[in-house]
């Protein structure tokens, strides 16, 4: 296992705990994250069972669980169940003596087949049942299909209430994703996050180990694993709609993907996009969000302005790079020729984007306190407008704080520029964008420091501005990644 010691740690304590009473959890997350790997490492350090579930219709799964626990049982032959109630019964029978984990993975399978199996387990756990109150059995429900599993606890569902773990496998961060991919330079780390992000199956099963043996090799890596149509990683982007049951018309949300990689963050630009009305947009845009393919991220300035992004820096690259192109890879012997063509859309709708999503997290998450005179309490991208000039500034990374009196200045705004070197041009734009927000009356933003972030570097004249006011941040690729 890679970097899984908090996961680990929740699965151990769950599967021993020794009070009375068989207890659920659930535990979920993208395909391909290493949850299989952490449940069956489990089962086996502790006796536990484990039970895979197929797409399959509901009386061979029954079948199926009934030889898998006849197995584990030692018994002569396979256990016979006509519905769920006696299977989870029995399940709960092999925690009589002592706490022991019970695993059904893929889940969302099983609920497809059968879709009162959420309250068979609801009935089953229920408080007081004599069952569950002799039992210690420490039942883990699992599954890759996001939408499913973050309902299964939600609202009005039937389990709501009756977990005691919920535990959410997520991908590798950038920073974990270059020490596992084994990247030191830090802008091929960049390069390389930006297509395949922290999947770590990405790297051993998909790649088999095949990295960039250093940034002189990039170019030819991406054209052997990912542009490949022998590689597992050509199409993968477009398997990864399938695992979403939600998701039926699949070439409606692709194309909302390919809206969104195209650069239309917004709901309107998205319906634009597609030639449809923005009201059109709201369903596509939930079921997304609920698979977490896309993720919402408000305005720092405007309250009723949303835009979106996608999650999966690979689904990204396929849209951005690999869908306008996909015949011409299907057929071609050297993709060399087409990623070339392809590399002003890899720089303006990959890296810069991505680019900026990294220099956020960074901000919010991993950057000294003292660089930014307190905590970060949110960090978003933001709109300014400039009445004077009539027009509005984008703004990069604005960074809010939150002081004991629950109010949150700005603590800092910042440009990003992936492959630009940043000169003073740039901190004068950074300082008009401040005088306009203390103009509106901003909190804080008299004070504001200013980031400059560049994967290329900063000019001279930049360095030695920054040298004399410690208002001013630059931050370079390898300063993302102390």
């Amino acid at each position: 296992m890679f970097d899984r010691d908090r996961e680990w740690s929740a699965l151990t304590a769950f599967a021993a705990d020794d009070r009375p009473g068989a207890i659920l959890g659930v535990v979920s997350g993208r395909r391909r994250q290493g949850k299989t790997f952490l449940l069956r490492a489990l089962c086996q350090a502790t006796g536990g069972f484990y039970f895979a579930a197929d797409q399959a219709a509901d009386g061979e799964s029954l079948r199926r669980i009934g030889a898998a626990l006849g197995e584990h049982l030692g018994a002569p032959a396979s256990l016979e169940f006509t519905d769920w109630h006696q299977v989870v019964d029995a399940l709960l029978t092999l925690g009589r003596e002592q706490p022991v984990p019970v695993v059904i993975d893929e889940f969302p399978y099983l609920a497809k087949a059968n879709p009162t199996l959420p309250s068979v387990v609801q009935n089953a756990l229920a408080p007081l049942r004599r069952q569950r109150e002799a039992s210690r059995t420490r039942l883990l429900l699992c599954g890759s299909a996001m939408s499913f599993m973050g309902g299964l606890l939600s609202g009005n569902a039937p389990l709501r209430g009756r977990a005691g773990l919920e535990l959410l496998v997520p991908t590798l961060d950038y920073r974990l994703a270059a020490q596992f991919w084994g990247i030191d330079d830090p802008v091929t780390a960049l390069k390389v996050n930006a297509i395949v992000g922290g999947t770590p199956a990405y790297r051993r099963e998909y790649a088999r180990d095949d990295t960039p043996a250093g940034p002189d090799d990039f170019d030819a890596w991406v054209q052997r694993t990912v542009l490949s149509p022998t590689s597992p990683l050509f199409r993968e982007a477009r398997y990864l709609l399938a695992d979403e049951p939600d998701i039926q018309d699949t070439g409606l949300y692709h194309s909302v993907l390919a809206a969104i990689a195209d650069g239309n963050a917004n709901r309107g630009g998205i319906a634009s996009y597609l030639g449809r009305k923005s009201g059109d947009m709201a369903h596509p845009l939930n079921v997304l969000e609920d698979s977490g393919l896309i993720a919402k991220e408000p305005d720092a300035f405007k309250d009723n302005r949303t835009t979106f992004h996608i999650t999966e820096p690979l689904v990204t690259f396929y849209h951005a790079v690999m869908r306008p192109i996909w015949s011409d890879l299907e057929h071609t012997a050297d993709p060399a020729r087409l990623w070339q063509r392809s590399r002003r859309r890899f720089t303006g709708n990959v890296l810069g984007p991505h680019f900026e999503h990294v220099c956020r997290h960074w901000t919010r998450h991993i950057a000294d306190e003292h660089l930014l005179g307190d905590f970060p309490h949110r960090v978003q991208p933001g709109t300014v407008n400039d009445p004077a000039a009539k027009t509005s500034h984008e703004v990069d990374v604005v960074a809010y704080g939150l002081d004991d009196d629950n109010r949150q200045p700005i603590l800092a705004i910042g440009e990003a520029k992936w492959g630009e070197t940043m000169g003073i041009a740039h901190l004068e734009r950074l300082r008009h964008i401040r005088a306009l927000l203390a103009a509106q009356g901003r909190h804080g933003a008299e004070t504001a420091r200013l980031a400059c972030y560049s994967a290329t570097g900063f000019a001279d004249d930049l360095h030695a501005e920054a040298e004399k006011n410690s208002e001013i941040l630059l931050v370079g690729a390898a300063d993302l990644y102390r």
